[in-house]
């Protein structure tokens, strides 16, 4: 049976994480709260923050700047691009 949480990022009842992205009570928090179309949405923008940012995934500055992004995202609703951002062409 499919695991449904109240989207704390889309605000709609939407199907749950199947476990918890990372270990820890930021990791159970994201389970309870996200669901898994927004942490699909979160994991793209991760990666283009890493790619514009050329942030290395060992330097804690990075890790904690991408924390930070995160819960923006997911909690926030905060979908900012990086400074200087110029979107793919289609």
């Amino acid at each position: 049976m499919t695991r449904m949480v109240k989207c704390a990022k889309l605000g709609i009842e939407a199907e749950g994480l199947d476990i918890p992205p990372f270990p820890g009570p930021k990791g159970q928090e994201i389970f309870e709260k996200v669901s898994k179309q927004a942490w699909k949405e979160w994991l793209a923008k991760q990666t283009m923050l890493i790619n514009e940012g050329r942030l290395a995934s060992f330097d804690p500055k990075a890790r904690a700047f991408l924390a930070a992004e995160r819960d923006k995202f997911l909690f926030e609703g905060n979908n900012d691009m990086p400074e200087g951002y110029v979107p793919p062409k289609a």
